[in-house]
């Protein structure tokens, strides 16, 4: 009797792009190379995405004077998934196509995550990917802790339901094809985006709503740092 070997599924290939391009005006230094217990910023990030098995390749955009320094930081901690990194261009959007113009050609979804956000979670990069291959687009979300008011001439004017908002971090993650063609049709028209779900959101299309982490905080200002580092000792 003869079995037939059944045919292995072929995942398709994923990247994570990391926009590194930011100036750091608020931290007064390129806060990607500080140090959290030890290790810089960026190289926390790089790992996260080093050891998540549904990432294949690592794309990071940066500034030109950064990509000799990031490169080095990326061989030093072992960051053998890093394919490319790139010059970024004037503007967010900008940045991130060129590092989706930067990925293999046969790279069916991309991750999108700010260089900044060093603690983010495996199930939080995993959960968005999945989603993102199911539907297409998918970011995660955390609650709003605080209420929240409506605004106006410096006066309180009415309550929002938390229940209806929440706040968005990253990775975000989409069919490559849907970003890119988002990403290019906002540039052209001039759109502001606040982020990279917004360019898909312009062209009707729903993103999923997937689970964020408090721990996933993005490094802005020198308060942070504590906060990030206090996090890290959790854990040990």
């Amino acid at each position: 009797m003869f079995f037939r070997q059944k045919k292995e599924e072929v995942r398709p290939r994923i990247a994570a792009v990391i926009p590194a391009a930011g100036s750091s005006t608020r931290m007064g230094t390129n806060k990607l190379l500080l140090p959290l217990n030890g290790i810089p910023v960026l190289a926390r990030t790089l790992l996260a995405f080093e050891q998540c098995p549904l990432v294949d390749d690592i794309i990071i955009v940066c500034r030109e004077q950064d990509i000799a320094p990031y490169g080095k930081l990326a061989q030093e901690f072992g960051c053998t998934k890093v394919r490319h990194i790139v010059r970024g261009g004037q503007t967010r959007p900008e940045s991130v196509l060129a590092g989706l113009n930067t990925c293999e050609p046969d790279t069916a979804y991309v991750a999108i995550h700010d260089g900044a956000r060093p603690l983010v979670p495996q199930t939080v990069i995993e959960e968005a990917i999945t989603a993102a291959m199911d539907t297409g687009a998918a970011a995660p979300v955390v609650p709003l802790k605080d209420s929240i008011k409506r605004i106006s001439d410096g006066k309180i004017i009415a309550d929002v339901a938390r229940d209806s908002i929440a706040a968005v971090q990253t990775p975000q993650c989409f069919d490559r094809a849907l970003i890119s063609t988002a990403l290019k049709e906002a540039i052209a028209a001039g759109a502001a985006l606040t982020d990279d779900c917004a360019a898909v959101e312009r062209l009707g299309t729903l993103v999923t709503a997937t689970s964020g982490s408090y721990r996933n905080l993005k490094v802005t200002t020198p308060e942070d740092i504590p906060m990030a580092e206090a996090l890290l000792n959790q854990e040990d």
